[in-house]
């Protein structure tokens, strides 16, 4: 599918991702049908140039490429398989769940969607709603080579599609993404904690190590968002959770016994999201603040 060819395109799911890679398929010339379950925030786009439509499988109906963009696998089972969305799909249509889900939830619906002659591609993406407002979205693809080939250009208006293997390694590579950042939001804000407590000052600490070893994109932004305790959600702390938890399931389905760092960390956001709420991930500082019983202690 060249980039300059119009393909019809369903994408369900409208929320603050989904919203704004839908407007950047519209912007780039494609014709749209959008649903999400509160059909208002769809409305959204309708001034852009989007068909909205009540339900999923009406959609789904008369589209090459069909993108998903859900909170969870067991929404995305539920959308695509009890909600009429696959039996709606076109054979040879191709689906791109863009969710987040375990990779066996991925390869499932693989599975069940090749019975009924449709493509799937799991293509879940790191770069949060400013990366979804630019086009600059990590896509990190599993399923077949050639199926990905059709949809690239597509991807592409979104961000960076990079193609990582099977059904279901897209998901496996988001997994990684998710225990990187988070085990760095981790490591960061035990940081700045430790450097506040000893009596630094952790706004001027954050600065001395930007550049060297320690530079990173969580250094840098949610470092920063500790500092100035800017806690409003960008990244939930609930999804990151459910990201992380999911990891430790993909490793005991591949006979992995420990990956302590992730296990840690979704125990701090654990603990962060029963005693403060869903915060922003970078909130976890607030967990290693409580567990030390200091309060409130990094301040900009």
């Amino acid at each position: 599918m060249a980039a300059s060819t119009s393909v019809n395109v369903a994408f369900l799911g409208i929320g603050l991702m989904g919203s704004r890679q839908a407007k950047r398929l519209l912007d780039a010339g494609h014709s749209l049908t959008v649903w999400n379950r509160s059909r208002e925030k769809a409305e959204a786009l309708s001034a852009f140039g989007a068909r909205v439509v009540d339900t999923a499988a009406e959609a789904v109906a008369d589209a090459d490429v069909v993108i998903l963009m859900l909170e969870n696998g067991r929404i995305v089972t539920d959308v695509l398989f009890l909600q009429g969305a696959a039996g709606s799909l076109r054979p040879g249509a191709v689906l791109v769940d863009m969710s987040s889900i375990k990779p066996a939830e991925a390869q499932e619906h693989a599975k069940r969607l090749a019975e009924r002659g449709v493509h799937h591609i799991d293509a879940p993406v790191s770069g949060g709603t400013l990366g979804a407002e630019q086009g600059t979205l990590a896509i990190m693809a599993g399923g077949e080579s050639d199926i990905f080939d059709r949809v690239e250009s597509i991807l592409a208006i979104m961000g960076r599609p990079v193609h990582v293997g099977p059904h279901g390694a897209g998901q496996l590579a988001k997994l990684a993404n998710q225990i990187i950042v988070g085990v760095t939001i981790g490591a960061v804000a035990e940081s700045l904690l430790l450097a506040q407590r000893g009596g630094a000052d952790p706004a001027k600490v954050r600065e001395a190590l930007r550049g060297g070893f320690a530079e990173s994109r969580i250094l840098e932004l949610h470092g920063q968002r500790m500092v100035e305790r800017d806690f409003v959600t960008k990244g939930r702390s609930v999804t990151h959770l459910k990201d992380l938890d999911n990891a430790l399931d993909a490793a005991e389905r591949i006979d992995l016994d420990s990956l302590p760092y992730t296990a840690l960390t979704a125990d701090l956001f654990r603990g962060l999201i029963e005693n403060a709420g869903d915060l922003d991930h970078s909130g976890l500082l607030v967990e290693l603040e409580r567990r030390n019983a200091l309060g409130s202690s990094i301040e900009s």
